[in-house]
C-alpha cells in the first residue's frame, strides 16, 4: 500500500476531547470525511503530555498504532471533535 503524502495538506483543523473542551492537536487534514486517524508527521502542534490522552480530563481519545507502515492515532468514536 502507498504511504500517505509526507508533505501533506496545508488546511489546519483544531481538534478538541468532545468531554472537556480542551485543545489536543493542530493537524493539517486533508479530504473533507471525518476524523478517523491522526498520521504523527501532520500534526503541527501537540497539546498533550502523554499521546492518546486528554492533558485536563485523562480520557483516553486515540490508539497508537501503524496505519500503511506509517505511525498515527486511530481516534476512538465521539471522544474528540474538529473545528
Amino acid at each position: 500500500m502507498a504511504k500517505p503524502n509526507k508533505k501533506g495538506p496545508t488546511k489546519t483543523i483544531d481538534i478538541f476531547c468532545s468531554q472537556c473542551k480542551t485543545q489536543l492537536f493542530k493537524y493539517r487534514k486533508g479530504g473533507k470525511g471525518s476524523l478517523v486517524k491522526c498520521f504523527k508527521e501532520r500534526i503541527s502542534v501537540d497539546y498533550t503530555t502523554t499521546p492518546c490522552t486528554c492533558p485536563s480530563c485523562k480520557q483516553t481519545f486515540a490508539r497508537d498504532t501503524l496505519v500503511r507502515g506509517t505511525p498515527a492515532f486511530k481516534m476512538i468514536g465521539g471522544k474528540v471533535f474538529s473545528k
